[in-house]
């Protein structure tokens, strides 16, 4: 089974996971599940719990810091806040994709690059980071991790 080189993970997120099987969780395929000898999470509920986390937290802000918008203006500046090409984006920038685990086809087809791939992976750590601590770290967490100070929200 291959090992995941959590601090230097830690390191590039800027938080430490005090359970570290959510962190593994988080970046496992269903592909390397699947192959796995012993039964494996893999990080679909993870990613399940995650995009709500953080549409929560996106529409939050927005709704703070845009007090004239109306609902349909609010609506549609989340959807580009959320959306799977953004994540994707994020999850690169990040450098998330090297940390994946994933089965034998998914790596001949470069899955550590898939956009859809790369999205997943970072709503699964969204929820993995609020698991392990509470909705303020895992807004923190988002906040830091995925927008600027100049954001637009």
């Amino acid at each position: 089974m291959r090992k995941l080189d959590f601090e230097r993970l830690e390191g590039i997120i800027d938080y430490k996971f005090k359970d570290k099987s959510l962190l593994r969780n988080a970046f496992t395929h269903k592909t390397y599940a699947f192959e796995a000898r012993n039964p494996v999470e893999y990080n679909d509920r993870l990613e399940f719990l995650g995009d709500s986390i953080l549409g929560f937290v996106v529409t939050e802000q927005l709704y703070k810091a845009n007090k004239y918008f109306s609902e349909g203006e609010l609506t549609r500046r989340r959807s580009t806040l959320v959306n799977n090409s953004f994540l994707a984006e994020k999850a690169e920038e990040l450098g998330l994709g090297g940390f994946l685990l994933l089965g034998k086809g998914e790596s001949k087809l470069e899955g550590d690059k898939n956009p859809t791939n790369l999205a997943n992976v970072l709503e699964a750590l969204i929820g993995a980071v609020y698991l392990d601590s509470d909705l303020n770290t895992a807004r923190s967490f988002i906040l830091r991790n995925l927008f600027d100070e100049k954001s637009v929200f």
